[in-house]
């Protein structure tokens, strides 16, 4: 499934749910069916900068193909996290560099956090795309 096939997942999956508290539960269902992150990731080198909470996020190339992990103390961030990890596993590191994150601004989720929740969010984003630059840096050099 492309990126943009997962973000309009997503924007499908938000758009049946009618206010903000039921949109909320589902993001923290999706932070609660996030598989957790190994314990040997959660160092102070995998903490995200920028989040008001605790976010660790480790990325593995396979194949080509950037796979990330995460987890987070707070369950709302836990949740972002998951449909961010959602819509870039699996893709290779030019996809995720080339890949407009849409879906955060048409499911509204920027405008309904708080605006240190908003600056982890981009935070997370941000780190992302900067293990996409460094994996697609070390495909170029092979």
């Amino acid at each position: 499934m492309t990126i943009d096939q997962k973000q309009q997942d997503i924007v499908d999956q938000m758009s049946d749910l009618d206010d903000w508290m039921d949109r909320y539960a589902y993001i923290i269902d999706l932070g609660n069916a996030l598989p957790p992150i190994a314990e040997e990731f959660k160092t102070p080198q995998n903490l995200i900068e920028g989040c008001q909470s605790r976010v660790w996020l480790n990325a593995n190339l396979i194949d080509g193909k950037i796979y990330f992990t995460a987890d987070s103390d707070a369950i709302i961030v836990k949740g972002i996290i998951s449909m961010l990890i959602d819509v870039l596993n699996g893709h290779t590191p030019k996809e995720i560099l080339d890949a407009d994150l849409w879906f955060i601004d048409k499911i509204g989720l920027a405008e309904h956090l708080s605006p240190t929740r908003s600056n982890g969010l981009a935070a997370m984003v941000k780190q992302m795309k900067m293990y996409a630059l460094a994996y697609n840096e070390l495909e170029k050099n092979k």
